[in-house]
């Protein structure tokens, strides 16, 4: 997929989202919602994927757009980092997913962490805020925020959950193959600097 092209259409859907959100007068709706199948078709051409699909996806929310907010839970014992095995891709990354309305950051990476791992941790410490367009993901349909709190082994055993296949302790020069539209290789080793760092300061992007 043509990044740049694809960066267009999130822009214009956006625009047209906004618009048919705030618009007073009948012929801007119209004009907006135009924009708004543009951008459809824009994607359509880019991807291939059926137009019905994109609009689910893409095009059918309403309000002003704002960034997805994803939430990984960083969780380190005898120096390695805790890697669950996706169920989608079958490569590996730092437990979470998105985030879900009326739960905090902290409540929804210890969830995440229980429900793809079977471990109950605490959660301790905000460690980065991460734009995912300045980092070296594939590209995708949302523009995302992604949180990276560091959590404390309470209770529990390591057992895969319904999105996981596996799940085991990696160190840092062990690290297996990554599903990157979670999370990147950078990503991983920054992860490991707050333990060797414990008083690094958060990074926002």
């Amino acid at each position: 997929m043509d990044n740049t092209l694809l960066e267009i259409a999130k822009k214009i859907q956006a625009l047209a989202q906004t618009g048919l959100t705030y618009s007073l007068s009948k012929y801007d709706t119209e004009r907006y919602q135009q924009l708004r199948e543009l951008s459809v078709e824009l994607l359509h051409c880019i991807s291939n994927e059926k137009i019905e699909k994109i609009t689910d996806l893409f095009a059918s929310e309403k309000g002003y757009q704002t960034p997805k907010v994803d939430v990984r839970g960083v969780v380190f014992r005898e120096n390695k980092i805790l890697l669950v095995k996706e169920s989608l891709d079958g490569k590996w990354s730092i437990p979470g997913g998105w985030a879900d309305i009326g739960l905090s950051p902290f409540t929804i990476a210890a969830k995440e962490i229980q429900e793809e791992s079977g471990l109950i941790v605490k959660p301790v410490k905000l460690l980065a805020v991460l734009d995912k367009y300045k980092h070296p993901h594939p590209p995708d349909l949302y523009h995302v925020y992604k949180l990276f709190i560091l959590c404390i082994e309470i209770d529990g055993e390591l057992k895969a959950g319904m999105e996981t296949t596996d799940v085991n302790w990696f160190a840092e020069n062990e690290i297996p193959t990554l599903s990157e539209l979670r999370n990147t290789e950078s990503q991983i080793k920054l992860m490991f600097e707050y333990l060797r760092n414990p008083e690094k300061n958060v990074i926002c992007d």
